[in-house]
């Protein structure tokens, strides 16, 4: 089911509003999440009770590193669907809180004969951090071996794996070997999802150029001064082309004018251009709000409610 679905059964305003915020918090949620975080927050407080509200809430809460939040909203949304799905970011939550043998009371919720291999190592991630945070690197680099040797799952799964045993390597010390496998984690992260690159930069003793969107502003603006400069040396050549062209076209000002004519006495009419194709939810006439037209009045709601906590706290 999705957004507007479940928004359908909300009066108009109100799924306006929170399906702004639901908008807001997912564009958010990877530049800043706190902010991502105010928004879902603000949309559970008015339809708290809709899947798609208390999800929003439980992964930007994570973002936001408000783990006992985001533990609270992940139970909830794993009471209302089931499976387990969600056992791992339940577990790394339990864990961020420093439950760690609740964490692992978790990850033994797992069905045992589950068939999805993507799932069964991503509880196994969890765990090496959990035994890594109990002082137990040693059993953290034996399941994580043994996982990579078996080489099942996704790709995005295997390069995980290996970011991981890389990642403890290096704490170690066993920089030469950490490199070996971060390059091999990159082989198989094909969309660079992980920041591997950097890691590997930090290694080699490189430091990377950090591109703003100012910066590239800048090189816009430099790139345009130079092509003002080249087209100003192009003007008088320009200018002395027209010249010779004006005198070239009035030869055939005669033809042109009797083609014209000619071309007049053979047009039809054109037929007018049909209207454009209307989408369905417009069908009656009445044009649906979408959320990208109600992000200025989640951000004004986000606003009052800032300003109506100020004046109760005074």
């Amino acid at each position: 089911m999705g957004v507007r679905a479940e928004l359908k059964g909300l009066p108009k305003d109100l799924a306006d509003t929170v399906g702004a915020h639901i908008w807001a918090a997912g564009q958010l949620v990877d530049e800043d999440p706190e902010l991502a975080f105010r928004h879902a927050e603000a949309a559970r407080r008015r339809a708290g009770r809709l899947p798609i509200v208390r999800e929003a809430a439980a992964e930007t809460a994570y973002a936001a590193g408000e783990y006992a939040i985001a533990l609270r909203e992940f139970r909830a949304i794993r009471r209302m669907n089931g499976g387990d799905d969600l056992l791992p970011v339940i577990a790394d939550c339990e864990r961020a809180l420093g439950r760690h043998r609740e964490a692992l009371a978790v990850l033994a919720e797992l069905d045992p004969n589950t068939r999805n291999v993507d799932l069964r190592i991503e509880c196994l991630l969890v765990e090496a951090g959990i035994r890594d945070d109990l002082g137990q690197r040693a059993e953290a680099l034996r399941l994580l071996t043994a996982a990579i040797g078996r080489k099942i799952g996704s790709h995005s799964a295997q390069a995980r794996l290996r970011y991981a045993y890389a990642d403890l390597l290096e704490q170690e010390g066993n920089v030469d070997a950490a490199r070996e496998w971060f390059t091999s984690a990159a082989s198989y992260d094909r969309d660079s999802a992980l920041d591997i690159s950097d890691r590997l930069a930090a290694i080699d003793g490189v430091v990377l150029p950090d591109f703003t969107p100012e910066d590239e502003e800048d090189d816009d603006e430099f790139g345009d001064e130079d092509d003002s400069e080249d087209e100003g040396d192009f003007d008088d050549e320009e200018d002395s082309d027209d010249e010779d062209d004006s005198e070239d076209e009035g030869d055939f000002d005669d033809e042109d004018d009797e083609e014209e004519l000619e071309d007049e006495e053979g047009e039809t009419d054109p037929i007018g251009d049909p209207e454009p194709a209307r989408d369905a939810d417009q069908v009656d006439g009445s044009a649906e709000a979408t959320p990208v037209d109600n992000a200025e009045a989640a951000d004004d709601s986000l606003k009052s409610e800032d300003d109506t906590e100020e004046d109760s706290d005074r």
